[in-house]
């Protein structure tokens, strides 16, 4: 019996750990593609699914921050020439 709650008690400290370490994980993956996002949200929910596709495609872990700068830098390039760049353009002044 003292071996049964041994073994008991060891595999669910494992277990949990293991499962902790996979919660933490995914939290500084979502929390990285949401800090790319900086507060636009729009392109927080484009940031998310970027990262939801790089887990489907099977990107590795020390490729994910690369992939998803270039993902944002994409996003930004897109809404610039969507937007006629506004940010960079000097302000108009109706005369």
């Amino acid at each position: 019996m003292d071996y049964f709650i041994i073994v008991v008690t060891t595999a669910a400290g494992l277990y949990f750990h293991w499962w902790l370490f996979r919660r933490i994980r995914q939290w500084s993956d979502r929390d990285l593609a949401l800090s790319l996002a900086a507060g636009n949200e729009p392109m927080r929910q484009y940031m998310l699914e970027q990262l939801t596709r790089a887990q489907r495609k099977g990107i590795r872990r020390r490729d994910l921050p690369n992939w998803l700068e270039f993902a944002a830098a994409q996003y930004r390039a897109s809404g610039a020439a969507r937007d006629g760049d506004s940010s960079s353009a000097p302000p108009r002044t109706d005369s």
